[in-house]
């Protein structure tokens, strides 16, 4: 990824980049590239394939228990705006 790819995506997520910002996300992504280059280099070709990451799967799951409920009062109470029971936040999507 050069640093004019990187330019391209922060304009199209809407956010401004210094050069140096720009200069310092191009060097931790070539890190990031060379890091995972090296995992590409251990042989696993004698390793069998795992879905899970332990030995047996995880079967048993812990039981859902409320210990603790709240009213919707007491929900919105803190909510600086609210309507309808609903706590209003600033649209965030174009």
């Amino acid at each position: 990824m050069d640093k004019a790819t990187i330019l391209a995506l922060a304009t199209e997520l809407n956010f401004s980049l210094s050069e140096e910002e720009v200069n310092n996300i191009h060097i931790e992504f070539e890190s990031l590239i060379n890091l995972l280059g090296l995992l590409e280099k251990i042989d696993t070709t004698h390793v069998e394939p795992m879905v899970y990451p332990f030995e047996m799967p995880l079967t048993q799951m812990r039981e859902d228990k409320v210990d603790h409920e709240i009213t919707q009062a007491e929900a919105l109470m803190n909510a600086h705006v609210q309507k309808e029971g609903y706590v209003l936040v600033p649209k965030v999507v174009k």
